[in-house]
């Protein structure tokens, strides 16, 4: 068996999309966030967490963990992919902009 293998190794991916609107809204989100991060998740962008795991058993624990505490609303989506299809994620940083935008202005790409 190939103990580090590139196809054996798993990303989990957690998007979330919950609503932000009450006080009771924003205590669960930030419950969600929150348990994600204790479970060991990291911030890949605002509503996108990433978690590394050894297997594909080992991410089944993580992913049976998250679907115990989903908050009640909202849209929740968990996908798990290799670490060869993590690696190929291409990602594009744009320059911080100073100010407000202005509808059609153009992101400077490095």
């Amino acid at each position: 068996m190939e103990r580090f293998s590139e196809y054996r190794i798993m990303w989990i991916l957690v998007f979330f999309d919950l609503p932000t609107e009450t006080k009771k809204d924003k205590k669960a989100y930030t419950e969600f966030r929150k348990r994600l991060q204790k479970d060991g998740f990291t911030m890949f962008q605002f509503s996108i967490y990433v978690r590394h795991c050894a297997s594909h058993e080992n991410a089944e624990v993580h992913i049976k963990r998250i679907k115990s505490f989903l908050p009640e609303f909202g849209k929740v989506g968990i996908m798990c992919i290799t670490d060869k299809q993590f690696s190929n994620i291409e990602l594009f940083y744009g320059k911080k902009q100073q100010g407000i935008n202005t509808p059609g202005q153009q992101l400077e790409l490095f």
